[in-house]
């Protein structure tokens, strides 16, 4: 199916999508990379044959310290001078949420049914009752070729219009700069469509980093899968079924520009988690080489 040609599921073809996007086993019993698996050294070899002019370019947001509808749970960030005998830094961050740029591990989500990622248990901690799909299984980092999406400039608009959802490229910041009276909220006023699910599994994606995050679900033309009012269409396949690690609240304005200016989409894409043993994500600063 072509990208002109492809439409959004239904609600009953959304919910096969459980069993036929399902990775379980096809990596073995005991796998922690999920879709990673697809960033072979071949992969990554390739990837850097891609660079030309050696430029790189940040896909972070500045860490967010202040409290707001977006951000009820702001970062920490102390600095300690006087008396201390030289700098130092305490930073403290919820990782989730739609303000920090992080990244989701494979036990951040659980499946319709109540496992992790692969047929894993939970504990009645809502933890993994073993040790897996934690952030620590990639301390080796992520090193692979991107490919930027960028839907406001193929469509000629400074932003994805809310109601006309997408990828991956949605232009949040454009909108935010364009709308100052419009306080962010915990949530997106448009995003990515389910219906890029099926998209991510027919190429074999490896992982997903997108600005805005699931458009809301009124756009979507399908229930919620989640039981609380946060849409989660893409996420909730992603994650706990496919094993595809999501990079949420990236800041894309100057890769898509880098691009544009470049005159090619595609670059090394370059990702490190931090190594929480245990942890369901990191923050983290991805990095375009071009």
């Amino acid at each position: 199916m072509s990208l002109a040609d492809r439409t959004g599921p239904t609600a009953d073809e959304y919910a096969g999508w459980r069993k036929r996007f399902c990775n379980w086993g096809r990596w073995g019993a005991d796998d922690e990379l999920g879709t990673l698996n697809f960033v072979t050294a071949e992969v990554r070899a390739a990837a850097a044959r891609l660079v030309e002019s050696g430029v790189t370019v940040s896909m972070a947001r500045p860490i967010d310290t202040f409290a707001g509808p977006a951000n009820p749970y702001p970062a920490h960030h102390m600095i300690a001078c006087e008396g201390s005998g030289g700098a130092l830094d305490y930073v403290g961050l919820f990782i989730h949420g739609f303000t920090q740029t992080h990244i989701d591990s494979l036990c951040h989500l659980q499946t319709a049914d109540g496992r992790f990622w692969n047929d894993k248990p939970v504990a009645k901690s809502m933890m993994p009752a073993e040790h897996s799909g934690t952030i620590d299984f990639w301390r080796d980092g992520i090193a692979t070729r991107g490919v930027l999406y960028d839907i406001p400039r193929l469509r000629g608009t400074e932003y994805v219009q809310p109601g006309e959802p997408v990828m991956i490229r949605s232009g949040r910041y454009r909108y935010d700069a364009l709308h100052p009276d419009v306080r962010p909220s915990f949530g997106c006023p448009t995003g990515v469509h389910a219906s890029a699910v099926e998209f991510l599994y027919e190429t074999e994606a490896s992982l997903l980093c997108w600005d805005w995050q699931d458009a809301p679900t009124d756009q979507q033309g399908i229930p919620n899968p989640a039981t609380h009012p946060i849409p989660l269409h893409v996420h909730h396949m992603l994650i706990p079924y496919m094993g595809m690690p999501i990079i949420d609240n990236a800041d894309l304005e100057d890769i898509a520009k880098a691009c544009a200016a470049a005159g090619r989409w595609a670059f090394q894409f370059v990702c490190a988690p931090l190594v929480v043993p245990w942890g369901t994500g990191s923050p983290v600063n991805p990095l375009a080489v071009l």
